[in-house]
């Protein structure tokens, strides 16, 4: 079984790996001792893909300031046997219960134990994947106290334990650093031969579009600003860094947000499919960015040309 994303995330990036791989530093399969980097590694779909594929990573950090999500990583690295044990266990008492109304009533009192942050490690990951596939669109989001608030998904089979890929993903997880924090606690890790994988919340494209809640702490315009300025301290120490973000130009030509603020980088844009509108008729294709500080023979599709310019010089003056 090939090592592949455990969990389900808002964001993934399964369905852009074989664009994203595309934009990777033209000789990476050729560098020597490398260390990857990844600051928001959500489900960590790029995570696996090129520790499966790129022997030559000799070193992976990982970080993501929801501690739930880390102590996931870590428990499916550190104790898989018991984690996959666990799994069956409550996979065995919820397919027991006779109707949805049982599983319902079920969900909302494991969400409530899940809340509690009481829990063991293995404890508190089993009701991660089990909330995880029994929640509504598989959506992690939180209040801002920091307690899981996701309706239940009404699914009719949800399978909580793939035993293969939970044993596949602990073995490729071994030698990865997990931290819990603040993105920019990462830089410190920077050496020798190192490639950054930013994937932030996204910039919403609309006031009802939002999904940026992983954790009681919201991801801002001004969050995305320190970010570039952290992109830019990456730069001056010669570490190269791909960052992904939603494309503001896909749904207002005149929102130039991502085109001014990283004017001064490479700008790509990939094809996404979407599906986490609540509205049928909103799901489909959009483009997002891919920003890199490196060439690639991948020219941007549009020039970033607005009055947002000027808001933007003022808001990057004190670079």
């Amino acid at each position: 079984m090939t090592a592949k994303p455990f969990i389900k995330w808002v964001g993934g990036k399964g369905q852009l790996i074989s664009q994203l791989e595309t934009l990777l530093p033209g000789n990476f399969r050729a560098w020597d001792d490398v260390t990857y980097i990844e600051p928001f590694v959500g489900g960590g779909a790029m995570l696996f893909h090129l520790l499966s594929h790129y022997p030559n990573i000799k070193k992976a950090v990982i970080n993501d300031i929801n501690p739930d999500l880390t102590t996931c990583y870590k428990t499916v690295r550190d104790e898989p046997e018991q984690l996959i044990a666990s799994l069956k266990e409550i996979q065995k008492e919820y397919d027991s219960l006779e109707n949805q109304e049982a599983k319902s009533d079920f969900y909302y009192r494991k969400r409530d134990e899940f809340n509690t942050k009481t829990l063991s490690a293995v404890e508190n990951t089993t009701l991660l994947f089990f909330i995880n596939r029994t929640c509504y669109n598989g959506l992690y989001r939180v209040n801002r106290h920091g307690g899981f608030n996701v309706p239940f998904g009404d699914y009719k089979k949800p399978t909580f334990c793939n035993e293969e890929v939970i044993l596949a993903d602990s073995k490729l997880l071994q030698n990865v650093e997990i931290l819990t924090g603040d993105f920019e606690e990462t830089y410190k890790w920077i050496q020798g031969n190192t490639l950054f994988y930013l994937d932030p919340p996204y910039r919403p494209l609309s006031n009802t579009s939002s999904f940026n809640s992983y954790s009681k702490e919201d991801f801002n315009d001004a969050a995305q600003i320190r970010l570039k300025h952290f992109c830019d301290k990456l730069d001056a120490t010669g570490a190269y860094f791909m960052l992904s973000n939603s494309d503001c130009k896909a749904k207002d030509e005149a929102d130039a947000f991502f085109d001014v603020l990283y004017s001064r980088y490479f700008i790509d844009r990939v094809w996404a499919s979407r599906s986490i509108n609540s509205n049928p008729s909103k799901r489909g294709k959009l483009t997002e960015i891919v920003v890199r500080n490196f060439k690639r023979p991948s020219p941007c599709l549009y020039a970033a040309e607005s009055s947002q310019e000027l808001e933007l010089s003022i808001l990057l003056s004190d670079e």
